[in-house]
């Protein structure tokens, strides 16, 4: 896809996002040529409707598309998926959540424990999402110290405030990094989504400390970018989960994977 294209390709989505969630963001996504994308273009289609999703605060049940097309089975079809804490879970295509909702804001549910379930692509999807929502937790957290004024002083002048943000920016920076690295596997796809994971709750935490109060508010987008973060750190493996299997995987080889050739 031509750089052109593509920038064209991702205002269409990020406008499509901004105005639909849920059911009717999934038959809008279908309309946009989604099924054809990830068939084609596997790679830019992920990157770019996983991050847009982050970014946008929307959501979709398109990681079922993801992960069904990894494990071979039939489009349309969902899977029961791990969840941190030994849980499982299934997001829903129709409806919305119900009393067994992980978050009231997204049919992802509980579910009885299913089988094994191929989960690179998948772990590698939600890396892009959390990066795009790390992204709009900062974006909020820095046009506030921008706008806002305290002691007489903008806020962005505190060099407290400057270095936790910069802190976040350095995370985002890395996770990408180590989300568009070369080597495709599933070692690099679990590493992907644990330092995507942390790079969000690093975003979290110094963002919602950035907005002070009013990040706590139900009026203000951050609670629910910060949920959000925290929903999918959980899903195929939390951060802190898969960093410790990817320790159990360097002892038990003797050796750490190279994602870029320096």
């Amino acid at each position: 896809m031509h750089a052109e294209e593509r920038g064209l390709l991702e205002q269409a989505l990020r406008k499509t996002m901004t105005g639909a969630s849920g059911p009717a963001l999934d038959a809008a996504l279908d309309g946009l040529g989604w099924p054809q994308m990830l068939a084609e273009e596997p790679g830019t289609a992920i990157e770019l409707v996983f991050r847009l999703l982050g970014e946008t605060g929307a959501h979709a049940s398109v990681l079922n598309d993801v992960v069904v097309r990894e494990a071979g089975t039939a489009p349309g079809w969902t899977l029961p998926l791990p969840y941190t804490g030994r849980a499982w879970v299934q997001w829903a295509r129709q409806g919305g959540p119900d009393g067994h909702a992980v978050d009231p804001e997204l049919p992802l549910r509980r579910v009885a424990p299913g089988g094994p379930v191929p989960l690179s692509e998948g772990r590698r999807a939600l890396g892009w999402w959390l990066l795009g929502t790390g992204r709009a937790m900062l974006a909020l957290a820095r046009r506030h110290v921008l706008d806002r004024h305290q002691f007489g002083r903008p806020l962005a002048s505190f060099q407290a405030l400057r270095h936790r943000l910069a802190e976040t920016h350095v995370a985002l920076e890395g996770a990408e990094a180590v989300l568009t690295a070369p080597v495709r596997d599933d070692t690099s796809a679990l590493l992907a989504k644990a330092a995507a994971g942390r790079a969000a709750l690093t975003a979290a935490r110094h963002c919602q400390q950035a907005l002070g109060g009013i990040g706590f508010t139900a009026e203000h987008d951050m609670h629910r970018h910060l949920k959000r973060a925290l929903v999918l750190d959980g899903l195929l493996g939390s951060a802190r989960e898969l960093t410790r299997e990817a320790g159990t995987l360097l002892l038990r080889e003797g050796r750490a994977p190279r994602l870029v050739d320096l």
